[in-house]
């Protein structure tokens, strides 16, 4: 089995906003497959699109992320690890076409991210706005190891909620929650930011 293009005048049997009229989920889908698609082709997409900057080449690629991951479906449900093996598709596919195409993500090259990481990052808002470039936070983010990548990505550059993030990838929200810190850390280190002062626990006596 696989995906084929839709013939004229069809109607795909289940739809998204994000994916084109030419590609659509085939009626003779594993139960399984399918709703694996159905539940993560969203996010799939969005990461894609943020990393070429275009719908089209998001679709095309991430046309060709399931048709790998429906070639390997038996394999991935009896690793146990479905979400993460996943998305070690994804990240294969998206960075290999970004490095047969001699460029980096588009978030990097278009800048800027819509909102700053947070205050846990950077300490005082206009240190950020006060760069000559924000270049260097962007491509700080895509050094990244790749767990650590993905959480940023997932979760402050397109805006998924930590649970949502959790669900996506297969861990649970605490791990995310790791994972951020450690990637805002690197992040504050390779920027050459001041450490956030640590809240105090206790307030001093007559305070």
């Amino acid at each position: 089995m696989k995906y084929d293009d839709a013939p004229e005048g069809a109607s795909p049997t289940e739809h998204h906003a994000g994916l084109s009229q030419s590609m659509f989920v085939p009626l003779d889908l594993e139960v399984d497959f399918e709703a694996f698609y159905l539940g993560h082709h969203e996010v799939f997409h969005a990461y894609a699109e943020v990393h070429f900057g275009n719908r089209e080449t998001a679709e095309e690629v991430i046309h060709e992320v399931f048709l790998e991951i429906h070639a390997g479906w038996s394999q991935l449900l009896s690793a146990g690890n479905l979400e993460q093996g996943a998305w070690a598709i994804v990240r294969r596919i998206v960075h290999n076409r970004l490095d047969a195409e001699g460029r980096g993500p588009a978030f990097v090259i278009n800048g800027p991210i819509a909102q700053a990481l947070d205050t846990a990052l950077v300490t005082a808002r206009d240190k950020l706005q006060k760069m000559e470039s924000t270049s260097g936070l962007y491509e700080a983010i895509a050094e990244l190891p790749d767990r650590q990548f993905e959480v940023i990505v997932l979760r402050y550059v397109l805006g998924y909620p930590t649970a949502k993030v959790a669900w996506y990838i297969g861990i649970d929200d605490r791990t995310v929650g790791h994972h951020l810190r450690r990637a805002k850390e690197r992040l504050r280190l390779k920027l050459g930011l001041p450490e956030t002062p640590k809240k105090s626990k206790h307030k001093g006596v007559g305070a």
